[in-house]
């Protein structure tokens, strides 16, 4: 009777586990109760395609081609010192970035270091003294861009390479000139731009008494007006 109890004793904590077993089981394998997520809304709209248009004002833009100025500024005319010079120019701008001009300018030349220290008879007279030159040149504008007066003011403004060629009259003869420099333009407003301009003027000349190509250097500020 005894041996009874114990076996009865020893399979009680055994049928526990194998029925705590079972219920881990259904567990595993999803045999249990679950509760099912609940159902996904039909035709549900996500986004929605409709855009309010607006309006736009389109900015009026200028479209001014044309650009036409006067200038002024200092010459260095070789073997006869630096004066001032003045003239126009007109340009017509190809591309954004090509432009054509046409310019006209004059100074007057001074006297030698020869006249200055021989005292003898001048080499030129005072109407051969007179330097005129007009040129026609290609310009390209390699930086545009902006510059800026203070922290609110903004302005365009580009530095620009330009050449060409063109005539000088001077000591009493025409002389094919080529000329080459760079320049900056500042502009202003819509239609008004300043422009500070630096060119040599090169052409050959034998007043001496030898031939030589004289460099001219120029340096100018200018302002132009758009139309």
């Amino acid at each position: 009777m005894e041996s009874r109890f114990r076996v009865l004793f020893l399979a009680l904590p055994l049928f526990v586990l194998g029925m705590s077993g079972c219920a881990s089981t259904k567990s595993f394998f999803g045999w249990g109760d679950r509760s099912a997520p609940p159902p996904a809304e039909a035709n549900e709209q996500v986004i929605d395609p409709e855009v309010e248009r607006r309006t736009i004002k389109e900015p009026k833009i200028d479209v001014e081609n044309f650009e036409v100025g006067a200038f002024a500024g200092i010459m260095s005319i070789e073997d006869f010192g630096t004066d001032l010079v003045y003239g126009v120019k007109l340009a017509y701008h190809v591309t954004e970035g090509f432009f054509l001009e046409a310019a006209l300018g004059k100074s007057t030349a001074g006297l030698t270091s020869f006249e200055v220290l021989g005292g003898g008879a001048p080499i030129l007279s005072d109407p051969e003294r007179d330097f005129i030159y007009y040129n026609l040149s290609v310009g390209y504008n390699i930086l545009p861009g902006e510059a800026y007066i203070g922290e609110v003011h903004a302005y365009n403004a580009g530095l620009y390479i330009i050449a060409g060629l063109g005539s000088t009259r001077f000591a009493g003869d025409d002389r094919f000139t080529v000329n080459f420099g760079a320049g900056y333009r500042f502009i202003l407003t819509d239609s008004i731009a300043l422009h500070l301009d630096f060119r040599d003027h090169l052409y050959d000349i034998d007043v001496l008494g030898e031939e030589k190509t004289a460099h001219n250097l120029e340096g100018v500020i200018g302002l132009t007006v758009f139309f």
